[in-house]
């Protein structure tokens, strides 16, 4: 694997899993290195980085410590390096079945082992020195064809995941990563899995699983067969097709995905780009025009809505909104306010965006409830239906069930703020995934292993069920402790605070955390810390 070849995604986070499917393992006593966890936590977690100087030699930092691996001459392993050098050069051995062996640059030997016994000093590869890559980052990014440029999304009409797309846009381009016995499968949006003959499958079954494999900086998925995953014919389905070795059309790359939002004004209309660059509350059904990319600065916290159309939203000449900037700036960053259902946004003129009589939204309110709210159509807007969820899913248990008037018209500064392409919802926090326990109603918040939940929206809430089949809805009981068996949906406030984090807050006001239990409850105060979640 060359230096300048490494996928952004080894550059995160990922575990080692030897022949006994144990993880290599980084001890905070003595530096030692064992690999004796059967699951994928903090001190399981490494980074790649390539070594200083020419050559490919790779260097294998822990997530946990923040030191390197080093094999010395007589064999012996350890990791408590904090300044690399020549014993930490490590070759990385791509090998046909996806796994990895790590050869030593310096010295030639092969490292491997079991438990407590690892050492570097093998002169030749044997099942010990394999090590499969297990992917630590979110699972849920968008797929991106190489060859064709071209991303890939749910094609519901034809049956199919087409490779087609110029820009990851709408629920169908989301793309779940399902980790299991050493492989991935590819699920989508609907919750339905590839099949590597172009078919959806309901079940993760033997031809739906695929090893992934490293190449030239790429990803690679082949199926049992041995064949990869390819975009064929002029839709650019995806199925494996006769390759036995990865070319340019069998490679891919995985992109973030950041969420994509839309928004209902006063008027119960929705926002949209469709009649120009003028952002307007004018129409009745929410498609490409009326949804958004939302991104968040790191550091500002701060927001950045980009349409369909190629433009982010601006602030222009007497506070008028447009979407039209090419570049981000300080104009197209818009400050948050979670306000309960709804949501304020405040431009960098200071002003909040509110709606004019004419729709159309601009940044000259001095507070929120500055302008009076304007009368509601007679109809509620019909919304946009997306894939169904699944045989196991019921009826309304969709993220994108279309936005109902149940509350009074809000203030003009006030939006209905709806997330479009989390139809499944997994969590991540500091200690692992939400997983609900088998066999029970309690929700772990430190699993290695994750449950992808199904969201639907009302109202500016959000009501969260699954965590496998029969899993029943969220709600919390005493306590806070949020339990995932209620036969009534509870309401959920969504809060998305920062770049790829989001808050949970409670009916009770309070937000959801994890903690040293592993427990979920709903007692934090504020939405930092251990009360955000990747999503």
């Amino acid at each position: 694997m060359p230096a300048d070849g490494l996928h952004p995604v080894l550059k995160t986070r990922f575990g080692l899993i030897n022949g006994a499917d144990r993880y290599l393992t980084a001890e905070s006593f003595g530096f030692k290195v064992n690999a004796s966890a059967p699951s994928l936590k903090r001190k399981q977690m490494w980074v790649l980085e390539p070594a200083p100087g020419r050559g490919m030699a790779m260097l294998l930092r822990s997530s946990h410590l923040g030191r390197y691996l080093s094999a010395e001459e007589d064999g012996r392993v350890v990791c408590e390096v904090e300044q690399p050098g020549r014993d930490c050069r490590f070759l990385v051995l791509p090998q046909p079945d996806g796994c990895w062996v790590l050869q030593s640059e310096p010295h030639g030997r092969f490292f491997g082992g079991t438990e407590d016994r690892l050492s570097c000093f093998a002169t030749a590869i044997s099942p010990a020195e394999l090590w499969a890559v297990h992917l630590a980052i979110h699972p849920q990014a968008h797929l991106l064809s190489v060859s064709r440029q071209r991303y890939a999304h749910l094609c519901t009409q034809e049956e199919e995941i087409a490779a087609d797309s110029n820009a990851p846009w709408g629920v169908g381009a989301l793309i779940t990563l399902t980790f299991q016995k050493r492989q991935y499968c590819l699920r989508c949006c609907d919750s339905r899995y590839l099949r590597s003959d172009g078919h959806l499958v309901w079940e993760p079954e033997a031809r739906a699983c695929y090893t992934l494999e490293f190449k030239a900086g790429k990803l690679a998925f082949k199926d049992c067969d041995g064949r990869y995953l390819a975009p064929m014919g002029p839709a650019g389905t995806l199925r494996a097709g006769r390759n036995m070795r990865p070319g340019k059309d069998e490679l891919f790359d995985l992109e973030e995905s950041h969420p994509q939002v839309v928004m209902v004004a006063a008027n119960h209309r929705y926002v949209s780009v469709r009649q120009g660059i003028n952002v307007s509350a004018n129409q009745d059904e929410e498609l490409d025009h009326e949804t958004f990319l939302m991104q968040t600065d790191r550091e500002t916290k701060k927001c950045t809505f980009y349409s369909s159309t190629g433009g982010y939203w601006t602030l222009v000449t007497h506070g008028g909104i447009q979407a039209m900037a090419t570049q981000v700036s300080t104009n197209t960053m818009f400050e948050v306010e979670w306000r309960g259902r709804r949501v304020a946004l405040k431009a960098s003129n200071g002003r909040y965006v509110c709606m004019k009589k004419n729709g159309q939204l601009a940044a000259v309110s001095d507070s929120v409830g500055e302008h009076p709210p304007p009368r509601p159509p007679s109809a509620a807007p019909l919304g946009h239906r997306g894939p169904v969820a699944g045989p196991d899913a019921p009826p309304g248990s969709r993220v994108d069930e279309p936005l109902s008037p149940v509350s009074p018209p809000g203030e003009a500064e006030e939006f209905t703020l709806k997330l479009v392409n989390r139809p499944l919802l997994v969590l991540r926090g500091p200690d692992g995934f939400v997983c609900r326990r088998r066999g029970s109603n309690q929700l772990d918040t430190n699993r290695s292993v994750y449950d992808a939940f199904r969201l639907s929206f009302r109202d500016g809430a959000y009501q969260i069920r699954g965590g496998g089949r029969g899993g029943g809805f969220w709600n919390t009981g005493s306590h806070g402790r949020v339990r995932s068996d209620g036969e009534r949906a509870e309401d959920f406030l969504l809060e998305l605070r920062e770049r790829g984090r989001l808050a949970i807050r409670a009916r009770s006001g309070k937000y959801l955390r994890g903690g040293a239990s592993g427990l979920l409850r709903a007692d934090a105060d504020a939405p930092a810390g251990v009360a955000l979640w990747e999503y």
